[in-house]
């Protein structure tokens, strides 16, 4: 894999991309009148949320008010129920939106952190962000994380079956950290940080005494990866909580390194690029599209490889538990209807389907789809970030189904 062949196709999808992106924003009347000048306060009059909902003094002051941009944004959801890839859990699930500008133009930035329990005796603590600066000049981006994570894991490739399910248990802990700088209207370049460092790891083994995947592929007690990443980013979303109409495209190639600590010197390059169109002027109503492809190249430790659920925000997949398909390289598509219910945006809902492909163990082809769709609703938690709570149920193959909970949009 030699980075200037990948940059050129870097360039070619980001311009096309833009230009795509533009004509679709042009379209509306309300997003052509914006111009340079201040924020106008966010006008949530009609609106409502669970607040407004359950508060004691519906008619409180300030629940009708519009609120001026500046102000930080606090969503909360202590959650204890049942999804699919935690079963039974016990969350504390936050984020707080905020801006460092007052300027029309300028991004909502976010700071979310997620700590919880669950049945299977998973452990975790951990804080994302992505902080704009001052005119959007600047965004940083990072993911810190310690985790104790028992997971059931099935081998390499799509056509494997739960007869060879494999846990494995293991610490986790996750040190990202990217600054990216304007380069042109929406464009950003950057450089970071990575680590992953899994240790304590243990596997059950095949149920069927087979031999796994995870001990053919040659997998030690510990992993490290540490390595550089160049990053380069389109982005023209205000809110990342609940993306209106825009775009988002993102190539990061990551160089793993021993001289850094790596185990080994491997390398990867990820795509992820996000779609969203408004599909009326007289509602929010959105049709959501989001691609991702990843390939790696070099000695990957196993938990490292690409994986259901390996997203910034574990949100790809839903149909699946997180890890249920894991290979060297990976192509991925979902795309997603979000509409209102109610009038006033307390209630809405989603229908969505993904396809999900990991490339086969020696043969490193792709060679099946694992295909999943579902339905969910969307309840308003604070609609001065528009940040929503999303209970969602999907339904893949081979009997897989379940509960997937979130606080604001999947993507």
């Amino acid at each position: 894999m030699k980075l200037p062949k990948y940059l050129l196709i870097l360039l070619a999808i980001l311009a096309c991309f833009q230009s795509f992106s533009q004509s679709s924003l042009n379209t509306s009347a309300e997003e052509a009148s914006i111009d340079n000048s201040e924020i106008q306060p966010v006008d949530s009059v009609r609106q409502k949320d669970i607040t407004d909902i359950f508060s004691w003094n519906p008619d409180r002051k300030g629940s009708n008010k519009r609120k001026m941009p500046g102000t930080t944004f606090y969503s909360l959801v202590p959650y204890a129920g049942y999804t699919l890839s935690t079963g039974f859990a016990v969350d504390i699930n936050t984020n707080i939106g905020f801006y460092t500008s007052p300027l029309r133009t300028q991004n909502l930035s976010v700071v979310a952190t997620d700590v919880s329990y669950d049945s299977k005796s998973q452990a975790i603590f951990l804080t994302r962000s992505e902080i704009w600066a001052k005119d959007n000049n600047y965004k940083i981006v990072s993911d810190l994380r310690w985790e104790r994570y028992p997971i059931n894991t099935y081998g390499l490739g799509t056509f494997t079956t739960f007869a060879t399910n494999n846990n494995l248990d293991f610490n986790y802990v996750r040190i990202y950290g990217t600054v990216l700088k304007k380069i042109a209207s929406d464009y950003y370049a950057g450089l970071g940080y990575n680590l992953d460092y899994h240790y304590n790891i243990y596997a059950s083994g095949n149920p069927d005494n087979s031999v796994s995947d995870f001990t053919k592929y040659g997998q030690t007690a510990n992993s490290a990866s540490s390595g550089l990443n160049v990053n380069f980013l389109y982005d023209n979303r205000k809110n990342p909580l609940n993306p209106l109409p825009g775009g988002y495209a993102s190539v990061i190639y990551r160089q793993n390194l021993t001289a850094l600590g790596s185990d080994a010197n491997w390398r990867s390059l990820q795509f992820d690029l996000r779609k969203y169109f408004k599909l009326s002027s007289r509602s929010s109503n959105t049709l959501a599209v989001w691609g991702m492809a990843t390939f790696t190249s070099g000695n990957v430790p196993y938990l490292d490889l690409p994986a259901t659920g390996g997203d910034m925000y574990n949100n790809s997949g839903r149909g699946y538990a997180i890890g249920r398909y894991r290979g060297t390289n990976m192509l991925y598509l979902e795309a997603e209807y979000r509409f209102g219910i109610t009038r006033n945006g307390l209630l809405g809902g989603v229908v969505f389907t993904n396809g999900q492909s990991f490339s086969e163990y020696n043969s490193n082809r792709f060679a099946m789809i694992a295909p999943a769709a579902g339905t969910g609703v969307r309840i308003k938690l604070n609609k001065q970030s528009n940040t929503n709570i999303g209970i969602d149920y999907g339904v893949g193959i081979m009997g897989s189904r379940g509960f997937f909970v979130n606080l604001g949009e999947v993507f």
